[in-house]
């Protein structure tokens, strides 16, 4: 593998969703935090999702990004890491 993929697959796309929003995140507002989600995701990219922000929320982005994610990882201050889903081929 050359150095350059190495890196590629090593980095993470850290994503607080506590950051797409201000104050509090409102339903009417659901299809601009997805799309900000999807563009600071980019493709076929490793995410990791974190920050304080309503369960409907992280469901919602991390449906999403089934398909343009390549590994979905929640990162909980309590557990660590959980992986949602890993597409990578290793």
């Amino acid at each position: 593998m050359l150095s350059s993929e190495s890196n590629r697959l090593n980095t993470a796309v850290v994503i607080d969703i506590n950051r797409i929003y201000s104050d509090t995140a409102k339903l009417s507002e659901l299809d601009a935090y997805v799309a900000k989600a999807k563009e600071l995701a980019g493709e076929g990219n490793d995410i990791i999702l974190t920050g304080a922000a309503p369960v409907w929320l992280y469901l919602k982005i991390a449906h999403a990004l089934h398909g343009k994610a390549r590994k979905l990882i929640y990162r909980s201050p309590v557990t660590g890491d959980v992986v949602i889903f890993d597409h990578s081929p290793d």
